[in-house]
Parts: C-alpha cells; sequence; structure tokens
C-alpha cells in the first residue's frame, strides 16, 4: 500500500467525511450518464444478476437442510425429489449462484471501464488544460501518479463496494429474515451482534495497522532513498573510502523498517486471531442454540446444518473485511486527489465569444505591456513594440530583463497584467487558443523529444503531413543527410527525452518540426544558445531558411547570432532601453555595444 500522507489522514478522518461524499457523489455521474441509456441498462441489469445470484444462495442452504432431513427419514414423503434430487438441486443451485455473478461481472465490465476510460481522459486533458504556472510549480511524475492512482481507485471501489461489500449487506438482511421467520429472532440478534462485534474489532485494529504501515513505508522510502544517493554517488564513495560508512547508514535504517515490519506482521496475527475468535464465538453461539433445538425436537438435523451453513456463508466474505475497508480507504484518498486535480481552475481560458485568429501579414504589436509572475515582483515594466509583418526582430539583453517572458506572452502561456498584445489588429485574449497556437511556431533553447522516432518527431508538426512533406521539412533543417546516414534512417529511436541525438541533432529536428507546422510566426527563443560555436553556424543557416517569409521574433543571448536581424531591441530591467540595427547601436556606444564588446573578449578569451 502507498505511503499515506496527513493530507490522506485528514480526508479519511471523521472530518473528511464530507469529502468522501463529495468523491462518490462526483464519481456517480460516469456510472449513470444521463445521455447513456445502454450503461443505464446494464447498471440495472447487473444490479438484478446481483439480487438473484444472492436470493438463490440464500435458498441454497435450505435445499441442503432439505437433502440432509431427507437422509435421516425426516418428511421424506413431503420432498418429491428425494434425498438424491436435492443433492443436485443443492449443487445446481451453487452453480446458478456463481453463473449469476459471472454474468453480472461480465455486464458491468463494459460500464466500468467506460467510466474508467472517461475519468482519465477528462483529467488528462485537464491537466493539459492548466496553465504553465501550475506546470511549473508541479512535478510530472506526481501528476501522472495522481491519474493512475485515481482511475486505480475508481476501479477498486467499483469492485468492492458494489460487488463485495453491497452484496455483503444484502446477504446479512436475507440471512437475517430467514432466520427471524424459520427459526426464531434470537437467531437473527445473535448473528447481528457477532457481525456489529466482528466489524467494529476489525476497523479498529485496521486504523491502527493503517498507521503501522504508513511509518513502516516511510521507513522503507528512506532506505530505498539512502540506497539510490549511494549509488548515484557511486565514484564520490569510492573517492573517499566510505563504502563502510554507506552500508552503516542503510542498514540503520533497514533495522528501523525491521522492527515496524515485525509490528505490523503481528498486528496483522492479532487482527486475524481476533476475527476467527469473534466469528468462532459467535458461531457456537448460534450453533449451541440450535442443538439445544434439534435436542428438544423442535429443529430436525436439516435445520441444525442450514444454520451452520448460512453461517459459513457469511463468514467467508467477512474475512477480507479488513483489507476491503483498508482498500477503499485509500481508494477514496486517491480518487479525491483526483477530482481535486479535476477542481483545479485553468488559469488561460477562451473568452465566452472568443473566434480563430485571422492571420493576414502577421503583424505583431505589444502596446504598454506590463507583468510579472508574482504580483510583488513585475518583470515587465511597459513595454511596447511594433514588428511588421516579414520582419526579423531580435530581442536582446541581461538574465531576468524579460526576454523569455515576452515570448511567454505572446504564445499565451500566461495573461498580461497591463497592456494588451496585437496579432494583426487582434488581442490574443479575444481569440480562440487553438487558433493562436496554430499560427505561432517555436524553437526553444532546449528542443525536447518524444521517446520516438525521427520520423514521428517531425511529423509531429503537422497531424496530417505526408511523407513527402516531412522529407522537405527535413531537407530545409539541413538535418535529412544525418538522417539518411543512420542505419534505420527516419526510423531511429532517439530515446527518453530525444538523448540519443546530440544537442544540434536535436535542434535541427525541432526546427523541421516547426517548418512543418508552417506558422506564419516565428519565435527562435535562444535556439542557439546552448550550442557550441561550429554547432551554431550550422543551425544559423537553417534559421535563417526557416525565417524566410515570416514574421520572426528572436530571443538571443549571443549577440553574434542576430548581427542581421531588421531590428534589435535592447532590454534592462524590464524596459526597452536602446532599439535599432546592430550597426546603428554599436555607434551609439551604449548598452547593446557593452554588451558586445564583452562577447568579443569573452570570445577572444576562450
Amino acid at each position: 500500500m502507498p505511503p499515506e500522507t496527513a493530507t490522506s489522514d485528514q480526508k479519511t478522518a471523521p472530518g473528511g467525511r464530507n469529502s468522501n461524499m463529495r468523491t462518490l457523489r462526483k464519481m456517480l455521474p460516469y456510472l449513470w450518464p444521463a445521455d447513456q441509456l445502454w450503461v443505464k441498462q446494464r447498471v440495472v441489469a447487473a444490479m438484478l444478476f446481483l439480487i438473484v445470484s444472492k436470493l438463490i444462495a440464500a435458498y441454497t442452504p435450505i435445499l441442503y437442510r432439505d437433502a440432509v432431513d431427507a437422509l435421516s427419514g425426516v418428511g421424506v414423503s413431503d420432498l418429491a425429489l428425494g434425498a438424491v434430487g436435492l443433492t443436485v438441486a443443492y449443487g445446481l443451485s451453487r452453480i446458478i449462484s456463481s453463473g449469476f455473478q459471472q454474468l453480472r461481472d461480465g455486464i458491468f465490465a463494459k460500464v466500468a471501464q467506460r467510466a474508467l476510460r472517461h475519468l482519465a481522459l477528462e483529467t488528462f486533458n485537464h491537466i493539459h488544460r492548466l496553465s504553465m504556472r501550475y506546470h511549473i510549480t508541479r512535478k510530472t511524475g506526481g501528476l501522472s501518479r495522481i491519474i493512475e492512482r485515481g482511475v486505480k481507485g475508481v476501479e477498486f471501489l467499483l469492485r468492492f463496494m458494489l460487488f463485495s461489500v453491497g452484496p455483503l449487506i444484502l446477504e446479512l438482511i436475507l440471512v437475517g429474515v430467514i432466520f427471524a421467520v424459520m427459526l426464531d429472532l434470537r437467531y437473527f440478534l445473535v448473528v447481528l451482534v457477532t457481525i456489529a462485534l466482528y466489524v467494529w474489532f476489525t476497523l479498529a485494529v485496521t486504523e491502527w495497522r493503517v498507521k503501522l504501515r504508513r511509518q513502516m513505508n516511510d521507513q522503507d522510502t528512506e532506505a530505498n532513498q539512502k540506497a539510490i544517493d549511494s549509488l548515484l554517488n557511486f565514484e564520490t564513495v569510492k573517492y573517499f573510502g566510505a563504502e563502510a560508512r554507506e552500508a552503516a547508514r542503510y542498514d540503520t535504517a533497514m533495522a528501523g523498517y525491521e522492527r515496524l515490519a515485525i509490528k505490523t506482521t503481528l498486528s496483522l496475527s492479532f487482527l486475524n486471531f481476533g476475527q476467527a475468535l469473534l466469528i468462532t464465538l459467535g458461531l457456537i453461539g448460534v450453533m449451541v442454540m440450535a442443538a439445544i433445538e434439534v435436542e428438544r425436537g423442535s429443529l430436525t438435523v436439516g435445520q441444525f446444518v442450514m444454520v451452520n451453513a448460512y453461517m459459513i456463508q457469511l463468514t467467508m466474505p467477512l474475512n477480507f473485511l479488513g483489507t476491503v475497508y483498508r482498500e477503499i480507504r485509500q481508494a477514496l484518498v486517491d480518487m479525491s486527489e483526483m477530482f481535486d486535480l479535476l477542481e483545479q481552475p485553468a488559469e488561460i481560458i477562451d473568452a465566452a465569444d472568443a473566434k480563430p485568429l485571422a492571420v493576414s501579414g502577421g503583424r505583431i504589436e505589444i502596446q504598454d505591456v506590463k507583468f510579472g509572475y508574482n504580483p510583488d515582483r513585475p518583470i515587465l515594466r511597459g513595454v511596447s513594440l511594433d514588428v511588421a509583418p516579414g520582419q526579423n526582430v531580435a530581442i536582446v539583453g541581461p538574465s531576468g530583463s524579460g526576454k523569455s517572458t515576452i515570448a511567454r506572452l505572446l504564445f499565451r502561456f500566461y495573461d498580461v497584467t497591463g497592456g494588451g498584445i496585437f496579432i494583426d489588429g487582434q488581442d490574443i485574449r479575444s481569440v480562440t487558443q487553438n487558433s493562436l497556437h496554430a499560427a505561432i511556431g517555436v524553437v526553444p533553447q532546449d528542443t525536447v523529444l518524444f521517446n520516438d522516432t525521427i520520423y514521428y518527431n517531425i511529423a509531429y508538426g503537422s497531424g496530417d503531413a505526408t511523407q513527402d512533406q516531412v522529407i522537405a521539412a527535413a531537407k530545409s533543417a539541413q538535418i535529412h543527410d544525418f538522417i539518411m546516414s543512420l542505419p534505420e534512417g527516419y526510423d531511429t529511436q532517439v530515446g527518453e527525452r530525444g538523448l540519443k541525438l546530440s544537442g544540434g541533432e536535436k535542434q535541427r529536428v525541432g526546427i523541421a518540426r516547426t517548418l512543418l507546422k508552417n506558422p506564419p510566426i516565428l519565435i527562435l527563443d535562444e535556439a542557439t544558445s546552448a550550442l557550441d560555436t561550429e554547432t551554431e553556424q550550422q543551425i544559423q543557416e537553417a534559421l535563417r531558411i526557416a525565417g524566410q517569409g515570416r514574421t520572426v521574433l528572436t530571443i538571443a543571448h549571443r549577440l553574434s547570432t542576430i548581427a542581421d536581424a531588421d531590428r534589435i531591441i535592447v532590454l534592462q530591467d524590464g524596459l526597452i532601453v536602446e532599439s535599432g540595427r546592430h550597426d546603428d547601436l554599436l555607434a551609439q556606444n551604449g548598452r547593446y555595444a557593452q554588451l558586445w564588446r564583452r562577447q568579443q573578449a569573452e570570445g577572444e578569451a576562450a
């Protein structure tokens, strides 16, 4: 069982019942959708099969009773089937009851899997709708685990709550009615008290065991972290001859795990013995009452056997109550986390009257834009910029001046807090995000590729690209010849995040992908700053080809890469301090000239 957090405890403690009820309410529409009649029909059919199987299961011990009575010579003349026929009927009833249970599971499977699929898909889509601000504060692995655990929690809850806890309650009611009608109300009361004590004991001990298990998991995690940390730093351990120290640290953590694991095992033994004791005492109590009635002649031997059969029939599902309760408890927590994620509001949403962006030339107007990732730390303090269609405008400046922020605002990862950004006269907040994103291509500093083939990664730029178009884009990005030199060509796997390719090769794949997208506006966000000089020069040629006929906004760190830009904007502390062509800015001998001279000196020194 996964380690639990303080949040988990709060949600599952008595004070967290509202959260659990909220979770169950949110799950209901997936099991009973208003617009899906076939789902409702399957749910009803599954419930009918469940009830029928339990009715048959409740009647089966009666056949057993009659068979025993027939064999003992009690009331044989009244039983048309005879002892053998009753034995066969008893066996058939068990088979039919089991068959109805399997039919129930088979019919409900499609409903359950549909609910799981829709929930997972809705959560996945919602995560993609959440803002960049949300994603940079969360771990991607953590988000995927929330989806995974939440979906598994729904599956578990459907399987055990509907088909284990629900049937158990129904069977208890049926057996109680049979005992009260056929025997005596006292039998029902003894069974009720026994089960009540059993449930109370199981839940109380399970709560205690959950805390022990959580401590054990925490200790296991600590030991695992120490082991991984030591192995990752294998060289350092060797350099300092610290093998014995590392082993001692690991053993200390494992000793704590050993102590808690023993407690957990002993607590399970205590739980199992306590459950067996309570059930056995209840069974003995009911059987003693029945035995006395048999001796008095008011009950038959068959009825005595029937009482025993009912008690065994009830106790079998009760044996799993502790496990089921613990897992249901955890499932509710996991589902609650998933529904919390679904309730996380998307920061950037389309306006109610948003229309598709109509790009006629690709003019970008940034008008008195103010923005800060945190309200108390402004990044842009009133930036105005006009980029004519087809122009290549470069933005330079020291780290933290707001260069990349402008690119993120243009792509609408964030909304400006003041001013506005316009494309061909349209405020980007008034158009749909899909159309805005389709009009802008981005080549980032570090191109991240999917763990798939080179062909897939280039073709990702356009959902309906042909093979010829993919190859043409690769040629324009000057990577086709390299791809063809590989043994598997375009079918070469690039590895996790493209790590099987060099930085320059990844960048060219990213450029090819953007060329295939064919956007009217292109953002080059420090696309060559992480490359060596020789590779940078090769990539620059590919970027020049990519920029032809497009409006290009270049975010640059190395000034040598933007010397031929139509205009260069110099940012300082969130404000434009200089603007002009390369030669003009050098002649002004201002901030740009200082940056240029410094980089030239660094290059010469290198």
